[in-house]
């Protein structure tokens, strides 16, 4: 159900952000608070039992739900920015783009050695940002404990990509 009320309220863009991509716009799905709640109620019911100790979530998007569901599971927020927007001091993690690199970060007291992360983000595609971020997390002495996504786009292979860092991986909308 909560997938086909996500599909639903998810706006196509085509050839954004250059010619032959369709952009999964989820800013639609932000228009309705019941359908938001809905998401974090899904991702609630989905972790029940499982230890964390902490939800990461993956600049800027991954903010809009990892905050609300930190705050619903009563544990710690922690973002992963892009480089240079966090002011104290940070580890970073260089990787590789389709064309190109970029560089993630977090406070290196972002959270305590041995915790239990949570990483969340909007929509997973290729997964090369999320595999940064869970190097990241690792490098900082946490463990990553899985995954959840609004969306995911199973044709670009990112499920398999991240399923040998932890294979409990959530994702409410596939493509």
């Amino acid at each position: 159900m909560i997938e086909q009320q996500i599909k639903a309220a998810i706006r196509d863009i085509p050839d954004f952000p250059k010619p032959g991509i369709i952009f999964k716009d989820i800013t639609t799905i932000l228009k309705d608070p019941v359908l938001c709640i809905n998401i974090v109620d899904a991702f609630v019911d989905q972790l029940k039992g499982k230890q964390i100790d902490v939800v990461a979530g993956v600049e800027s998007r991954g903010f809009l739900f990892g905050l609300t569901l930190a705050n619903r599971l009563g544990v710690p927020f922690v973002p992963v920015r892009k480089a240079g927007k966090l002011p104290h001091t940070v580890k970073q993690k260089t990787y590789d783009l389709e064309y190109g690199s970029a560089v993630i970060e977090m406070h290196v007291d972002a959270f305590e050695p041995g915790a239990n992360v949570l990483l969340h983000d909007d929509l997973l595609a290729t997964g090369g940002t999320i595999t940064a971020a869970s190097e990241l997390i690792n490098e900082l002495g946490g463990t990553v404990c899985g995954f959840t996504f609004v969306v995911g786009l199973g044709f670009l292979g990112g499920k398999e990509k991240i399923a040998p860092i932890n294979g409990d991986i959530i994702v409410l909308a596939e493509y």
